[in-house]
């Protein structure tokens, strides 16, 4: 397997590379990120290595640009930020996996092992549809009914969670953890306010809504002509 490893610090990177190719891995390494960018785009890799701060270019940088080109490579961001808005922002930009530093070897290549199983990229669909709404999730745009539709980064990750879950009812548990990476209640209504918010962008003004509250369970995206779906048990 063939693995770029996109790191700033020599000693990291040297790191990296040594241990890389002793598990087998054939290793490209960068430091910096205009040149991240330039091989990652260049060369057909299995896997991705990629820091998040990085000079001239950041790692999320990186990770959007080579979406946005169509690849598919699995991509683990190192990142010293351990903060959830920090790990959410990465994953948003298209990474699959983050691992905060410093790090054990033993986990990264266990990490990158379940990148490597998962299927491609490409098998998943780069488009989300329910009714006339529409989400790219290689352009990371929303259109309902042909106009666009403006979202800030968390308001995109969860709509496409309801949408991806289209017609089933999604706990607001399930969001707290697939939205904001939270395993615990913070007891606040997060929730609430960014599904508030999220509709009156989707659906005000759009006629039919497709957003819906279903009291003591969560929330439910799915087409006017959708039967309620049925409570989880």
């Amino acid at each position: 397997m063939k693995i770029l490893v996109v790191e700033d610090d020599a000693s990291t990177r040297d790191y990296l590379a040594k241990g890389l190719t002793e598990a087998g891995y054939v290793v490209d390494a960068a430091a910096n990120g205009r040149d991240g960018l330039f091989l990652a785009a260049a060369e057909p890799y299995d896997l991705m290595v990629i820091d998040r701060m990085l000079p001239g270019l950041d790692g999320a940088g990186i990770v959007r640009t080579v979406r946005a080109a169509g690849v598919r490579a699995p991509i683990l961001l190192l990142t010293t930020m351990g903060g959830i808005d920090d790990r959410v922002d990465g994953l948003n930009a298209g990474a699959d996996d983050y691992l905060v530093k410093p790090f054990a070897l033993a986990e990264l290549l266990a990490r990158l092992n379940a990148l490597a199983r998962r299927p491609p990229l490409g098998a998943e669909p780069t488009r989300l549809r329910v009714a006339d709404l529409e989400m790219d999730l290689l352009r990371r745009t929303v259109r309902r009914a042909g106009q666009r539709v403006e979202l800030q980064p968390r308001e995109f990750r969860l709509l496409e969670c309801l949408m991806r879950h289209a017609g089933q009812v999604v706990t607001r548990s399930m969001l707290l953890e697939k939205v904001w990476d939270f395993h615990f209640d913070p007891q606040t209504n997060i929730v609430e306010t960014h599904v508030s918010r999220l509709r009156g962008k989707v659906d005000r003004g759009f006629g039919a809504e497709l957003i819906h509250t279903v009291r003591g369970a969560g929330y439910c995206l799915r087409a006017p002509e959708q039967a309620e779906p049925p409570l989880p048990t």
